[in-house]
């Protein structure tokens, strides 16, 4: 699948991604980790090097490259051990840029798609809110009809990016008696009259921002909505399938990183003798989890590849996204356990990876939702079909 997947175009990428995150990020973790704030400066690098134009096409600053360069970019992101800091950027090019990507008109990307490739400004998705969880059709903000404007009020919750980010890519219902046939979809300025961010205290992900969103009579321009009335539902979930597919991917790569760490640890960890690697209830609990990180991912491969080639994805990446974040947690938690002691001490990686990776199970959909979502799907035999355009 490897060779299937990546050519030596992508391998270069991959070599020249980690050299870049080792030099201009990892050096600054410890403190973005600390602070619960990244600096400025690193998203315009980011943008300087195209990793947020990955997906966009060159009329737009993009490069137009193919899905596998995400994937090498999301998994590279999980291998310098913050996920927070992995969910910013992974948040703001694939959750706000991908609706601004294939949904916005040609004005709305010369304003805020063109911005996000340089990194100058920086984009959130709002759907989630305090009171609906993963009941998107269930969402209570609204937009009413103003004139030439749109009168925004409600509340969302669980914001990647929404204390430090610069717009809000804004899911509200325009026809409050429709259910999912009234949301649409709205480009909403964070600095504009009306919106206020609280920062969430999170268990993990400590190196992003996670924001309460409130939004009070804010005015928003005809302009910024996107596509339009009434085919948010369609976009939203359009857009579902490349998040949990993301995520899926998300898991397996710090899977694979927590293994690579743990088999060095434990092929120099002695105990009675002999390193720690060479006792048989050891070695057999480690290859069962590295070979469920193997199945999981080229399975997830498989699904970026049918995605690639332009397929409805719903059923696949919701399966990539359900057993590989149960996958990582399981990994995660056995590989502490094999550090012993040291798995619990903060200057090792596996305390950090441990809180990071459970939001993996939670976030994008919970895997109770995901579970119905596939119950639907296989049994019902309900169909998910792409959004007219």
């Amino acid at each position: 699948m490897h060779g299937m997947c990546f050519t030596e175009e992508h391998q270069l990428f991959r070599e020249s991604l980690k050299d870049f995150l080792q030099k201009e990020v990892v050096p600054h973790i410890e403190k973005w980790e600390e602070t619960g704030t990244i600096e400025p400066f690193i998203w315009e690098k980011f943008g300087e090097m195209g990793y947020f134009g990955l997906a966009t096409p060159e009329e737009y600053g993009g490069l137009g490259l193919d899905l596998f360069y995400t994937v090498i970019f999301v998994e590279e992101l999980q291998k310098i051990n913050s996920g927070g800091f992995a969910a910013a950027m992974w948040a703001h090019a694939y959750l706000a840029m991908t609706h601004l990507n294939k949904n916005a008109n040609h004005d709305q990307k010369n304003r805020y798609l063109e911005p996000s490739v340089s990194g100058k400004k920086i984009g959130c998705l709002g759907i989630t809110e305090p009171f609906g969880g993963s009941d998107v059709a269930g969402m209570r903000t609204t937009a009413i009809k103003d004139g030439d404007a749109y009168i925004i009020n409600g509340s969302k919750t669980f914001i990647t990016n929404g204390v430090y980010g610069d717009y809000v890519v804004l899911a509200a219902k325009t026809d409050p008696k429709a259910g999912n046939k009234g949301i649409s979809m709205f480009i909403v300025d964070l600095d504009a009259e009306g919106v206020s961010a609280s920062k969430l205290n999170k268990l993990g992900w400590r190196a992003s921002d996670t924001a309460e969103l409130a939004f009070d009579n804010v005015k928003v321009s005809s302009s910024n909505i996107i596509g339009e009335e009434g085919k948010g539902f369609g976009f939203i979930m359009e857009a579902f399938a490349l998040e949990r597919l993301v995520m899926g991917v998300n898991a397996h790569a710090r899977a694979e990183y927590a293994l690579d760490y743990t088999l060095q640890y434990m092929s120099e960890r002695e105990a009675f003798g002999k390193s720690i690697n060479q006792y048989q209830a050891l070695r057999h609990r480690f290859v069962d989890l590295y070979a469920d990180m193997e199945l999981c991912k080229h399975y997830n491969y498989g699904v970026a590849h049918q995605m690639n080639e332009g397929h409805y994805v719903v059923q696949e990446a919701t399966i990539s996204k359900l057993k590989s974040t149960k996958m990582a947690d399981e990994v995660i938690y056995n590989c502490l356990q094999f550090l012993g002691g040291y798995g619990y001490i903060e200057d090792y990686p596996m305390a950090r990876l441990l809180r990071d990776s459970r939001l993996g199970p939670i976030g994008g959909g919970t895997s109770e939702i995901l579970k119905e979502i596939l119950s639907k799907i296989i049994i019902d035999k309900k169909e998910y079909r792409a959004p007219n355009k």
